[in-house]
């Protein structure tokens, strides 16, 4: 097993946003207007790379949602990503264990919009074997719910992970060509074989249902039953499940776990190729190593540190099952 490696900053700790008071008088008299009154209590979400508002409101009835919120001048991309979000969880199938949208609403030069309020927990890592497991059921579920794509999801016009592999992920055949610059490797890191691995994806990410798209431990809670919830829905795709498997399992192979197993015995990975694992750590290898040296970021002061440590553990994974030393 993997000694165990634990990210620079947790997970649950990596946001900055504003707190509710920092929220424009117009936004916070709608908001309350939606809750029936002041919020009685406000916690502000501290996992996630963005700085846009995110909090559990409890309103004065004791009725409680998840808010996101943010800027339609500063920032525009959120206020898009989370209108698309909010039209994803509309449509997914009945069921499924994703918080769902109950309303919406646009003020004071800010859209904000409520999720049901999930009472759980974000995993802590090193990754406890049964909260693992639980996650691992939890996506089982969605993943055979999202193999055959439902027609109003499919009406949104998702993107494919195919081209997003091709237009944003695989970042190791631009080192090799001198398009972007090396960034720090072990010694032992053979570059020409990273770019053979990585050039697979594409080909291999044409098949599937609906992948999450960015499955990673601060991606999911766990509420008081033990019972896994998936939230952030915003780069859900056209592509295989396995995907998103092998992203949620850096962690595990970070916490000393048999990751190996644990995505061999998995029912996304039931029809994966048989190099589909290594294909998508050489590729999400590069992806983080390679932006975390992009320099500074406005998102998060930790995004690129825990990036350049997702980064490592691909590598490092990839590196134990191919023998490379």
């Amino acid at each position: 097993m993997p000694p165990i490696s634990l990210p620079p900053v947790p997970y649950a700790a990596t946001a900055v946003r504003p707190d509710w008071a920092a929220l424009p008088g117009g936004l916070r008299e709608a908001i309350a207007a939606r809750l029936g009154g002041p919020p009685a209590a406000v916690r502000v979400a501290g996992a996630g790379f963005t700085r846009g508002f995110a909090a559990l409101l409890t309103g004065p009835d004791g009725d409680r949602v998840f808010v996101k919120a943010a800027a339609l001048a500063d920032q525009r991309h959120l206020v898009d990503w989370y209108h698309h979000e909010a039209e994803i969880l509309a449509r997914l199938p009945a069921g499924l264990p994703v918080p769902r949208p109950h309303w919406a609403l646009t003020e004071a030069g800010w859209y904000a919009v409520a999720l049901t309020a999930v009472d759980g927990h974000t995993p802590g890592l090193p990754w406890d074997p049964a909260e693992l497991d639980a996650v691992l059921t939890g996506y089982a579920e969605v993943a055979a719910a999202l193999a055959d794509p439902p027609a109003e999801l499919a009406a949104l016009g998702l993107p494919r992970l195919a081209d997003l592999a091709r237009d944003d992920i695989l970042w190791w055949g631009e080192v090799a060509a001198g398009r972007e610059p090396t960034p720090e490797l072990p010694a032992w890191a053979p570059l020409p074989e990273l770019v053979a691995l990585e050039s697979r994806l594409p080909a291999y990410a044409a098949t599937g249902g609906l992948a999450h798209g960015d499955l990673r431990v601060d991606n999911v809670l766990l509420d008081a039953d033990g019972r896994a919830w998936f939230c952030d829905w915003t780069w859900l795709c056209h592509g295989p499940a396995w995907f998103d498997l092998a992203s949620l399992l850096i962690t595990g192979y970070a916490s000393g776990l048999d990751a190996d197993a644990a995505f061999a015995g998995h029912p996304a990975a039931a029809d994966a190729p048989p190099d589909a694992l290594d294909v998508t750590l050489a590729a999400l290898s590069g992806y983080f190593l390679i932006s975390a040296a992009a320099g500074g970021s406005t998102a998060s002061p930790h995004l690129r540190a825990h990036q350049r440590w997702s980064g490592e553990q691909a590598l490092g994974w990839l590196a134990a099952r191919q023998g490379w030393t």
